[in-house]
Formats: C-alpha cells, sequence, structure tokens
C-alpha cells in the first residue's frame, strides 16, 4: 500500500524528539485514556476538515497533547486514520447486544441489515466517508483504507449471516450473499441522498428480499 507523505519539516524538531521517544520503548505503559483522545480528534476533523486539510497540529490541539506523544503512537497522518476507522467498526461492534443464532432466520437477516448501516455508531459516519471518496483523487490510498476498514467488515458481517442461515437451511443455499450484501449496505446511502429516514431501511429492505432468498416458499421465518 503508498503510504502518505510523512509529517512536513517544520514539525522538525518534535519529530526528532519523538524519534528518540520511539527509540527508548521502555518506560511508562501507553495511557489508552490518550490514546482515546486523540482518535476521537482525529475522527471529528476528519469530518470538519477531510483528510487533507485536517493536520496534526490540529489533531494534538483539540486532544490536549503534544507532537511526541501523538508520533510515539503512529508513524504519520495516515496510520492514524486507519486506526481511527478501525476505531469506530470497532466501538459498533461493541454495541450489538442480540445474538443473531437466537433470532429467526427473517429476524436475523433485519438485524444484520440494521447493523450495515455506517451511522450505528457514529452519526456523521456519512459525512465522513463521503469526504474520503472525495479526496480519492488526490491521496488514492484513502479509498482502498476506506473500502478495507469500514466498507469490508460490514459487507462480509451480512455475508457471514447469510451462509449461516443457508447452513440452517432457511436461505436458498444458490443466492449471491456478496451482491445481496452490497445491495444492502448501498441502501443506506441511497437513503442518505435522497433525504429519506432510515429508520425502516432494515424492514424494508428485508420485506423485498426475503421472498427472493428465502429456501422453500420464502415465507416463512
Amino acid at each position: 500500500m503508498v503510504r502518505a507523505p510523512q509529517p512536513q519539516s517544520g514539525q522538525a524538531g518534535d519529530d526528532a524528539k519523538a524519534e528518540a521517544d520511539r527509540a527508548h520503548p521502555g518506560g511508562r505503559p501507553r495511557d489508552a485514556a490518550i490514546d482515546e483522545a486523540i482518535i476521537l480528534a482525529t475522527r471529528e476533523r476528519l469530518v470538519s476538515d477531510g483528510y487533507s486539510r485536517m493536520t496534526i497540529g490540529d489533531i494534538v490541539a483539540d486532544a490536549g497533547v503534544t507532537r511526541p506523544t501523538l508520533y510515539r503512537r503512529w508513524n504519520n497522518k495516515f496510520d492514524l486514520v486507519v486506526d481511527a476507522l478501525d476505531y469506530g467498526f470497532r466501538k459498533q461492534r461493541d454495541m450489538y447486544t442480540v445474538d443473531l443464532s437466537e433470532l429467526a432466520p427473517r429476524d436475523a437477516l433485519v438485524e444484520a441489515v440494521r447493523r450495515l448501516d455506517p451511522a450505528y455508531f457514529n452519526p456523521d459516519a456519512m459525512v465522513l466517508m463521503g469526504n474520503f471518496a472525495g479526496e480519492a483523487n488526490r491521496t488514492p490510498e484513502l479509498l482502498e483504507i476506506l473500502r478495507k476498514h469500514a466498507v469490508e467488515p460490514r459487507v462480509a458481517m451480512v455475508e457471514d449471516v447469510l451462509r449461516r442461515l443457508q447452513d440452517r437451511g432457511a436461505v436458498d443455499a444458490g443466492i449471491d450473499t456478496r451482491i445481496i450484501a452490497m445491495m444492502c449496505f448501498g441502501s443506506y446511502f441511497a437513503s442518505f441522498y435522497a433525504g429519506e429516514p432510515k429508520a425502516e431501511i432494515p424492514e424494508r429492505v428485508v420485506a423485498v428480499l426475503w421472498p427472493a432468498v428465502a429456501a422453500g416458499t420464502g415465507r416463512s421465518g
């Protein structure tokens, strides 16, 4: 993967100290609260400024830390953004409280589609993802990390649910799980751009899909 440029030359003094700190990994363990403060500041800046305009200086000021503190944890802005995206999906997974294996098949698919929502954890997720897509020409690697760290985990989750339902004999073994998962994911973007409420998307999408994917008559759940 192509790496984003290293921090600008004006940061040389702080960078030198950060490099020295990284060269001596001993000492106090990392403070998870500081890590999270930096990640949250990064996510907010990605929404408000976008990747190109976002600076390390803004992030450390927002997080209330120093540049060396940040550079002890991340080598550059690009690596920080990768972790910021991963953070959002991890937090989203932590919010799941329902065991899909205990639900009726149709209800399990509805819940899986609900979990696809990019804004499930972060209300600004659509703007954040749009900013990444908008900068794809200038920084094409951004689109790749968006796919890998924000899109693919969600699509794969729905695919996994569909395969489990196939194993249970509830879903037709011949369906294209990949395209169905992508269609479900895309419904949130269509709703966002059309200005329609998203609350009913899971039920409405499954109401259309279930007759086509369910095994047998496609009517039982």
